[in-house]
């Protein structure tokens, strides 16, 4: 997956937000299942510190807009899930809408096997 900060207070906050958001384990579970979940990137952005207005937030998936201005936004959730369970890279992209700060960060899915990989074994 693939997370886009923009309009963040700066980019120090603007790299928090999008770390944060990437190492959810809520968020790669979410996307493993192909569930649209913009409540769990919302609130691992409330996690991350950056500063938020809700009522400038907006959050996509893919293209697809699925909160704007912190109201959610109409869209198709069986589309939704189809598209994203079709897709090798899932976007998620924040627009904070507070000032320049911008911010990349990567991450992927959590599945079952993953879990049951490293729970399997002790160090």
């Amino acid at each position: 997956m693939e997370v886009i900060i923009e309009g963040a207070e700066d980019q120090v906050w603007a790299r928090q937000a999008a770390r944060t958001i990437a190492g959810s384990p809520l968020v790669k579970a979410a996307i493993h299942g192909n569930d649209p979940n913009w409540g769990r990137i919302v609130a691992a952005l409330g996690r991350s510190g950056a500063r938020v207005r809700e009522d400038r937030l907006d959050v996509y998936l893919n293209d697809t807009c699925a909160m704007k201005q912190g109201c959610p936004a109409p869209f198709s959730k069986e589309k939704m899930i189809s598209a994203l369970s079709n897709s090798d890279n899932v976007l998620i992209r924040l627009c904070l809408n507070l000032g320049d700060g911008q911010a990349t960060a990567w991450g992927c899915d959590l599945s079952e096997e993953y879990v049951t990989i490293n729970s399997a074994y002790t160090t």
